[in-house]
C-alpha cells in the first residue's frame, strides 16, 4: 500500500541523508507542533467516527431524490470538517451498499470531492495543516486563496453527480445505529482542535483530546501512526536535503508545477513537506499540492483509500476498467486545475 511504501522510502531516505551529512536533522518547534496537531486532529476525528454520528448523518441522505448529488455534497462537507480520509471511509462503503447505478463513477466523484473539500481549510488534510502552520498564514488569507479551487471543482462535481442514475425502489438494509453520548464530547473536542489550529486557543489546549481519549475512550487513540511517522521522516529528510542544496525556488508558477507534478510520483503530502523547505511561495505550494491530489492513484492518500474500498467490494474483475476510469477522470480534473491556476 502507498502508506507503507512511503514510510519505508521516507525512513530510508532520512537514514541515508543523515549518514551523509553526519548528523540527525534538527526538528523545529513548528515541525513538532504540526505533528502534535495532526495527531490530536486524528484522535478527535476517530472518536467522532466511532460515536456513530457521522455514519448516521451519511445514511440520512440515502432517501429521497438526487442521492448521488447528496452523497458527493456530503463527502465534500465532511472533508472540510473531519478530513478527507474519514469522509471517504464513511461515505464510500455507504455508497457501495445502496441500490445505485454506476457506483464506480459515483465513488470516483466522491474521491474527487474529498480532495476538493479538504483543500478548503487548514485542517482538511495533512499538507494543508503543514503549510498553514509553517508559514503562519492568517485563516482568512488561507481560505480565500484556495476557495476558487474548492468551489470550482465542487460545482463541476455536483453537476456531474446529477448525471449518475439511481434506482430508488430498493434500499440497503442496515442495523440500527446507536449514537453514543461521546458524539457531543468529541464534537466539542473537535471544535477545540480547530480553534487551536486557527490559533484562537494556545496549542496546549489541544492536549485535552488525547487526555480524554486515554482516560475514557482508548479506541480513539488507534489512529494512523504510520502516517505520522512518515510525516516526521519526510520533515527530517527535507531538512537534510536543504543542508545539501543552497538554492531556493521562488517563482510561483515553478513551485506550482513542480509540486503538482511531484505529487504524481510521491503523493501530495510528502511533496508539500519537501518543497516547503525551499520556498516562501505558500500559495503556489498550496495550489500545487491540492491540484496534485487529482491525477493517478498515488497522488493522494484519499485516492488510495477509495480505490481499495471499491476493489474490495467489487472484486478483481473490475480492477482494470475502474482503474482506467479513476485515472482518466482524475487527470481531467488535474489539467483543469492547472488551467484554473494559470487563469487566476
Amino acid at each position: 500500500m502507498l502508506r507503507e511504501w512511503l514510510l519505508f522510502v521516507s525512513a530510508a531516505g532520512l537514514a541515508a541523508t543523515s549518514i551523509y551529512v553526519r548528523g540527525f536533522p534538527a526538528f523545529s518547534l513548528s515541525d513538532i507542533q504540526v505533528l502534535c496537531l495532526l495527531w490530536v486532529l486524528f484522535v478527535a476525528a476517530k472518536g467522532l467516527e466511532h460515536s456513530g454520528l457521522i455514519l448516521q448523518f451519511s445514511r440520512s441522505i440515502e432517501t429521497g431524490q438526487f442521492i448521488p448529488l447528496k452523497l458527493v455534497a456530503a463527502t465534500f462537507i465532511l472533508s472540510v470538517i473531519v478530513t478527507n480520509d474519514i469522509a471517504l471511509i464513511v461515505i464510500v462503503p455507504l455508497t457501495l451498499a445502496i441500490n445505485t447505478e454506476k457506483k464506480d463513477i459515483l465513488v470516483i466523484l466522491e474521491a474527487l470531492a474529498a480532495n476538493a473539500g479538504a483543500a478548503l481549510t487548514p485542517f482538511g488534510n495533512p499538507q494543508n495543516l503543514f503549510i498553514y502552520w509553517r508559514y503562519h498564514i492568517p485563516p482568512a488569507d488561507f481560505i480565500s486563496s484556495i476557495a476558487p479551487f474548492s468551489l470550482f471543482f465542487l460545482a463541476i462535481l455536483l453537476i456531474a453527480s446529477i448525471a449518475v442514475r439511481t434506482a430508488n425502489d430498493v434500499k440497503a438494509q442496515y442495523e440500527n445505529i446507536l449514537i453514543s453520548h461521546t458524539a457531543y464530547v468529541y464534537g466539542v473536542l473537535l471544535v477545540i482542535v480547530v480553534l487551536t489550529v486557527l490559533r484562537v486557543l494556545p496549542i496546549t489546549a489541544s492536549a485535552i483530546v488525547p487526555i480524554y481519549a486515554l482516560v475514557f475512550d482508548r479506541k480513539a487513540l488507534r489512529v494512523d501512526y504510520g502516517l505520522l511517522f512518515t510525516f516526521l521522516c519526510f520533515i527530517g529528510l527535507a531538512e537534510n536535503i536543504r543542508g545539501l542544496l543552497t538554492s531556493s525556488l521562488e517563482h510561483p508558477r515553478h513551485i506550482f508545477m513542480l509540486s503538482a507534478l511531484l505529487s504524481q510520483v510521491m503523493s501530495n503530502v510528502p511533496a508539500a513537506l519537501l518543497l516547503a523547505k525551499f520556498t516562501t511561495q505558500w500559495k503556489a505550494l498550496l495550489w500545487g499540492t491540492n491540484v496534485g491530489g487529482f491525477g493517478n492513484l498515488i497522488s493522494s492518500f484519499a485516492n488510495m483509500i477509495t480505490y481499495k474500498l471499491y476493489i474490495r467490494h467489487a472484486g478483481r474483475s473490475e480492477l482494470a476498467p475502474f482503474t482506467i476510469k479513476f485515472v482518466g477522470m482524475g487527470y481531467a480534473m488535474f489539467f483543469l486545475g492547472i488551467i484554473l491556476y494559470m487563469i487566476i
